[in-house]
């Protein structure tokens, strides 16, 4: 069966010209990059209180209590030694097959342009990139890293904040209109390693009008019945199991 959808792939893969892959955090765990949500009560002794994963990357623990944020920011959310899997370096050569034409992450990495992609739609911002609230300066990982507590802009002293989208942040509008464009311009959507809860990046399926979509992803998620083709498996191996023969 596993080799009947691969082969199937790869023929959906040759028939488009238009592709657009839409990934979420299932791209990033298999360069060994953890969901955060794993990190459940991390705190809670400290502050007298249960802290979830989700509060404490949202915006209100950004003010209250940053140098606690910052210290799970360093821990959990940045990762130098991550390298790009299959799944990244698959896309890279369906675009430079002239194929893929944007890739479109909930990740917060930067392993998608690490790899080589060029048109990178980044929903949830980047851990490689941070800003000074007062003058805008901006700022990479490795000055967050080499940092105590909460770090301030070397140029005024103002806070310095990841360029990531916080829970309670709305996400980048032109981004995400970007992001509308691309799929709804695409004749094949390739949606991996997310189960499509969190919104409203999962509500952009509804813009796909193309010929052919295909979900890849370990465990079902609720748009499995709209696809053309799903394939419940890791997405490194299927994507380059499908680009055999593919060039």
């Amino acid at each position: 069966m596993k080799s009947e959808k691969i082969t199937a792939f790869r023929t959906l893969l040759k028939e488009s010209e238009r592709i657009v892959f839409f990934g979420g955090a299932g791209v990033s765990t298999e360069s060994g990059i953890p969901d955060f949500r794993s990190a459940t009560g991390l705190y809670s002794e400290k502050l007298s209180q249960h802290v979830s994963p989700e509060q404490l990357v949202s915006h209100t623990f950004f003010e209250r209590c940053p140098e606690e944020f910052f210290d799970f920011y360093r821990k959990r959310l940045i990762y130098m030694d991550a390298k790009p899997n299959d799944c990244h370096k698959a896309l890279v050569a369906l675009e430079r097959m002239g194929k893929l034409r944007a890739v479109i992450t909930q990740n917060i990495d930067g392993l998608h342009q690490k790899a080589g992609s060029s048109r990178v739609l980044e929903l949830h911002g980047s851990v490689r990139r941070s800003y000074c609230m007062d003058c805008r300066a901006l700022y990479d990982e490795k000055f967050i890293l080499a940092s105590e507590g909460a770090p301030h802009c070397r140029a005024c002293g103002g806070r310095v904040k990841p360029d990531v989208v916080l829970y309670e942040e709305s996400l980048d509008m032109e981004v995400l209109d970007a992001a509308v464009r691309e799929i709804a311009d695409a004749d094949m959507l390739i949606v991996g390693g997310t189960s499509l809860v969190v919104y409203p990046a999962a509500g952009l399926l509804h813009y796909f009008r193309g010929k052919h979509l295909v979900l890849i992803n370990k465990t079902a998620t609720q748009a499995d019945k709209e696809a053309a083709l799903v394939i419940h498996d890791s997405l490194g191996e299927v994507f380059r199991e499908a680009l055999v023969g593919l060039a």
